[in-house]
């Protein structure tokens, strides 16, 4: 019975064969740098090919230091050293790479550069001609592949960010021959109908997957359109005609979209924001001009007929209480005085010492009796008391001897 071998067996054994060849251990190899791309750690991971042929390779940061004086970049023509063996894992051969020098650019990288001169001469990438993206549109036109991962997700951010701007796709070859046409086709119908906004784009890949955003065509159409136009084309670290001539650059499709269409939600929340500091102004301004209104009011009051008027009117409220209290006060004095002197006339009157026994008397005539000598028996007398006069007759006299008292 035949042996069986785990995947894992053959993997090693293939990789033991190329190990042991004594070409692959150390080969020198030519061809076209096409997907390069630098990684977080320091390796770089790229395609070697020629037509019809290419190959996966790897340069691990260890051996850059020594090994590579120049950027690596897509389309350069370039003569690599290295030795080639089986990554297990995937069960692939790949060139491990040591050393690496340009031989010269390659034909596709000439044209970019050449056709990038050409434009930069003619001034298609001036940023005087740069149009100003709307901050909120209604309208986006975006020009890419019906189908793919870019339409996906610019229609999944747009919905995210704003539901009510409405989408355009001009369903546009993004790849392979006569791309460049539907691509600077779709960008000329978009301009003609009103949009704010135009997308152009694709996701990542080789140099000449992109290559239809390289073409003169696509950078003239950008150019002569009245709409703002965002390319969005590969990844971050790919850079195409198309991305020079446009009006602003994004990194990727998903990027265009987050550029040209604003997040409703933090919208909002601005506009808020606006809205709280426009009323906290409002309140503060209508304090100050309240409190200016009061000081004004004030003093326009302290000037007005009406103010004075009750000024004065309080004033002489003051003056006639002064005056009634004086009049008072002087009354009252006076009267205490007249009481005072009324007392003391009171106590000089006759009739005041009629009190006690002792009364007034007068002859018939009515003069005073001051003396027994002044009547006779049977003469009339009338004898004034306190509370009254009586009326009598002399009936009998005894006159006081010198000298006795009592």
């Amino acid at each position: 019975m035949a042996s069986v071998y785990s995947v894992s067996q053959i993997n090693r054994y293939i990789k033991n064969m190329f190990e042991n060849d004594y070409l692959l251990r150390n080969v020198q190899i030519k061809g076209e740098i096409s997907n390069v791309k630098y990684h977080s750690s320091g390796h770089i991971y790229f395609t070697l090919k020629e037509a019809g042929s290419a190959i996966a390779a790897v340069m691990f940061r260890s051996a850059r230091t020594q090994g590579l004086d120049f950027t690596l970049e897509n389309g350069q023509s370039v003569i690599l050293t290295g030795n080639i063996t089986v990554y297990e894992r995937d069960g692939r051969y790949q060139v491990y790479v040591k050393n690496i020098v340009l031989d010269g650019q390659g034909n596709l990288y000439e044209a970019y550069e050449r056709l990038k001169q050409k434009l930069y001469e003619e001034g298609l990438f001036d940023f005087e001609h740069k149009k100003e993206i709307p901050a909120y549109p209604k309208k986006v036109g975006i020009v890419t592949a019906r189908t793919g991962a870019a339409i996906q997700d610019i229609l999944n951010i747009a919905k995210r960010r704003n539901p009510f701007v409405q989408l355009y796709l001009y369903p546009a070859k993004v790849q392979g021959e006569g791309a460049a046409r539907t691509i600077a086709a779709g960008i000329e119908m978009l301009d003609t109908m009103g949009m704010d906004t135009i997308i152009i784009g694709r996701g990542g890949g080789s140099i000449e997957d992109l290559w239809p955003f390289n073409e003169e065509c696509v950078a003239r159409a950008i150019f002569h359109a009245k709409t703002p136009i965002i390319s969005g084309t590969g990844h971050e670290i790919d850079n195409t005609i198309a991305d020079y001539a446009a009006d602003l650059r994004a990194p990727t499709p998903s990027a265009a979209c987050e550029l040209a269409i604003p997040d409703v939600a933090s919208v909002l929340n601005q506009v808020k924001q606006y809205e709280n500091v426009i009323k906290q102004y409002m309140l503060r301004h209508l304090g100050q001009s309240r409190q200016n209104i009061q000081e004004l009011s004030a003093r326009l009051n302290s000037v007005s007929p009406l103010t004075r008027f009750r000024n004065q009117k309080i004033y002489l409220d003051s003056l006639q209480d002064r005056l009634t209290y004086a009049v008072q006060e002087h009354y009252g004095q006076s009267r205490h005085r007249f009481e005072l002197l009324l007392a003391r006339l009171d106590g000089l009157s006759p009739t005041a010492r009629l009190t006690g026994g002792y009364g007034y008397i007068e002859k018939e005539g009515g003069e005073a009796l001051t003396s027994v000598a002044d009547v006779k028996t049977q003469d009339r007398i009338t004898v004034t008391i306190r509370d009254g006069r009586i009326e009598g007759m002399v009936t009998r006299i005894e006159k006081k001897v010198e000298g006795e008292h009592g």
